[in-house]
Parts: structure tokens; sequence; C-alpha cells
């Protein structure tokens, strides 16, 4: 499981640009406007050969000052829980706030490595404003500019550093695991205690009642698998914190250490921005996908044409990935709950697919001999052979052809359709690698 690394402080410092910066993308939106961003980003960063996992902690709403510093407080005590490592941005420039100092008591009283972020040093000029950061009592502060890039590889290499090696899980290594992953009060952990059958886990109609990530052990249809709830007991002094924050990381957690995600969606709710959110975490880490339709027993129209409306709704929001399998359930009523488990087993053994070469290239070429790539600038490109690629986390093909750089995405997702089409990749996603001849 690799190491969760949570940025924050107070508005306007320049933590989505960080964000952006370190994950080498633009997904965060940048504004000079305080409060700009509303949803959790969620990243990967690599450096040195050390993948980490990276949190932008935005989403709050401006309503007052009073409600506004608050929110702020909130998330600041859930990312000390959640994170390996807190990056707290300050803004060099605008100096020392009240506002920094109440996060840095809070950053102070945990027990997770901080820190000190000096953002928006653009220039040497800007450097001599650093020495007042000190009075927060978090050692030496990295003088930054996210928007340039400078300073930054020095943080990554301080940050790398400090990150701990990738622990060896409790639970048993070559068992599958499918995690139950969703947004708040979709009815995750009630679907658990109805596999079971038996209330494993608490469950309440407040949401986000789960702390800790849950393995229980499952053995049905002579299938042995660790089911993996993000969930957990709640604790009592924790009950005013960010829910969806909260929900958010500990869903990276279950995701990258499952196998299967089993996306839990609220029939009564339709689809909804977070779950979009979960949904992006399953791709962004290769694994595997079962969309469950929970609370269906609620939903008055059941016939087969609000059930295809439905699920084309849902396939239309994921695309272009829209191979996977979809269940109308209710936990409550254990409607199709097996099935569930008996789904997502099919997709773990798509997973663990394996094609022999010959039959590929039985298959395919002919395909691509009807219609090849486009040429480009007068030049063909022919493919002449594929073959799978041994032990791999997913389903892996390389294709070689003559001219590999030009072989555009459109043909990669064409060549994709095609090998869904011959064989049972559902749920599962694939990589296609076009390779020099």
């Amino acid at each position: 499981m690799s190491n969760l690394v949570a940025i924050v402080g107070r508005p306007n410092v320049g933590k989505s640009t960080l964000f952006n910066r370190l994950t080498n993308s633009r997904r965060a939106i940048v504004s000079d406007e305080a409060g700009t961003t509303r949803d959790r980003q969620y990243g990967k960063c690599e450096w040195n050969g050390r993948e980490f996992s990276v949190v932008d902690t935005g989403g709050w709403v401006v309503n007052s000052d009073d409600i506004f510093e608050e929110e702020i407080r909130k998330q600041v005590i859930v990312a000390t829980e959640e994170a390996d490592l807190v990056l707290f941005l300050v803004d060099i420039k605008n100096g020392l706030t009240d506002l920094d100092s109440d996060v840095a008591l809070i950053l102070r009283r945990s027990k997770l490595p901080v820190v000190l972020v000096a953002n928006k040093a653009d220039d040497g000029k800007d450097l001599y404003g650093q020495y007042e950061f000190y009075k927060l009592g978090l050692g030496d502060p990295f003088c930054v500019s996210a928007a340039t890039g400078s300073g930054t590889g020095d943080l990554l290499d301080f940050v790398v550093s400090k990150l701990k090696t990738d622990e060896v899980d409790d639970v048993e290594d070559g068992t599958p695991r499918f995690a139950v992953v969703g947004r708040p009060n979709a009815g995750k952990s009630s679907i658990i205690n109805a596999f079971i059958g038996e209330d494993r886990n608490i469950v309440t109609e407040i949401a986000g009642t789960t702390r800790d990530s849950i393995y229980t052990k499952y053995d049905k249809f002579g299938f042995d698998f660790y089911l993996v709830d993000t969930a957990g007991i709640r604790r009592k002094n924790k009950v005013t914190e960010d829910l969806e924050f909260y929900s958010v990381m500990r869903s990276i957690r279950a995701i990258e250490n499952s196998d299967v995600c089993i996306l839990m969606i609220d029939a009564t709710r339709g689809i909804e921005t977070q779950d979009m959110n979960i949904f992006q975490l399953i791709q962004k880490n290769n694994k595997s996908l079962v969309v469950v339709v929970n609370k269906w027993d609620l939903v008055e129209d059941k016939s087969q044409e609000a059930i295809k409306t439905f699920e084309n709704a849902i396939r239309q929001r994921m695309a272009p990935f829209v191979d996977f399998p979809i269940i109308f359930a209710s936990a409550v009523t254990k409607q199709r709950i097996f099935k569930v488990l008996e789904t997502a087993k099919e997709v773990y053994l798509n997973r663990k697919i394996k094609i022999g070469t010959s039959k590929l290239n039985e298959v395919m070429l002919p395909i691509i001999e009807a219609t090849p790539p486009p040429s480009i600038k007068g030049k063909y490109i022919k493919i002449k052979y594929v073959s799978q690629v041994p032990d791999t986390q997913i389903p892996t093909f390389v294709f070689y052809a003559n001219l590999p750089q030009y072989v555009r995405e459109q043909y990669r997702r064409f060549l994709e359709n095609k090998m869904r089409d011959n064989w049972t990749l559902t749920g599962t996603p694939i990589n296609i690698f076009i390779r020099q001849k």
C-alpha cells in the first residue's frame, strides 16, 4: 500500500498549485479566489523510484469567517489521522497569520511527520520572509514556488526520506481482496453484514460510521477471499469531522490494497459527483470493478426499461470504460447480494486471464489487417505480432509495429474493444502498448 501525503493550509496559499506540480497534472483548478477547491483532488507522485498518493485538502464552502476556520480545522484533524505525512503550506508573501498558528498547534499535537512549506518564494527577496515561520515550532521551512517549480525537488527529496517503506499487510498473501467502497451512507457496512449473516460491522443511519478498514475472511462458492469494508468503529470524540473528506481518504487506502472494487451507488439518489470521484480512484489504481446499485427495494419503478435507463446513465458517466457488470441489489432484503460476490469472483478471474500468443495472433492479426491503423504523413503502420506480458497486475498486451509512435489513442481503444469482444475481460482494465517491431 503506498504512502498518503496530505496538503493542508489556509485558503489561497497555493495548495492546488502544489498538488498539480507534484502530480504533474492540471486537474486541480487554480484561482486567486480563496476557497476555489471544492472537490477533493487525489493523485499520484513519483520521485526517485518511490511512489506515493497526494490529497489536496480543499473542499470547504465559505459562509462566514467562523465557519470557514472551523472547516479548515476539521480537515487538518482528519488529515493527521489518515495521512502518513502532512505538507503544511504557508504564504511567504503574506506572512504568518493567526489561522496558520491554529493549524500548526493541531499539527504539533499529532505524531505525524509534518513538513513546513513556505510557498510563493518566487524570487530571492521573498526568502527573507521565511524566518517568522519559525514561531510555528515545526522546524525549518522549505521555501518553494509551486507556480514555477523552484525548490520542489529538494522538498520531494526530503518527503521521500521521511516516508515509510511499503508495509507488509497482516492478511495472507495471494488471497484476493474485494473492497466495498462508496460515498457515505450508500450501504457499505450493511451489505457486508448481509454477506456474512451477522452484524460484524457497526451499521447506523449516520453517514461515515466507519473508522478503519476491516478485513473479513469469506469462503463461499468454493473460493476464499477477503472483504475489505471501508469501515470501522467510530470514535465518539470525532463526530464533528468532515465525513466526505474522511471517506475519500479511507477509500484511497481500501482501493489501493484491493484487487476488485465493489462500488456502491444509492438507487434513491442516483450517480453523484462523489461516486465519480471514487470511480476515478479505482481507475487510477487499475482495479477491477463491479457496480452495485443498492437500496433497489426503495425504488418504485423496477421495470426493465427503468433498469436499462439507470444502467445507461451509469455507463455514460463512466465512459470510456464501460465493460463492467452492474447489479441491482438491496442489502436490507438481501436481494441479489450473493450475485454480487459471484460476479466479483468472475471479475477477479478475468483479471488473471492468460491468453496464448498463438491464439492472440490468430484472432487479432486478421482484425488488424482488415482495419489497419490510419496512415500518417504518407507512412503506413503495420502491426505484425502481439503477445501478452506475463506476471502483470492487470492483463497487459504488446502489439509490435514498424512505426509505433504514429499509433493514436483512438486505435488503441479500437484494439481494446476488439479484445473485449473476443475474450472475457468484463470488469477489469487492460493495458495495451505499441512497441517497435
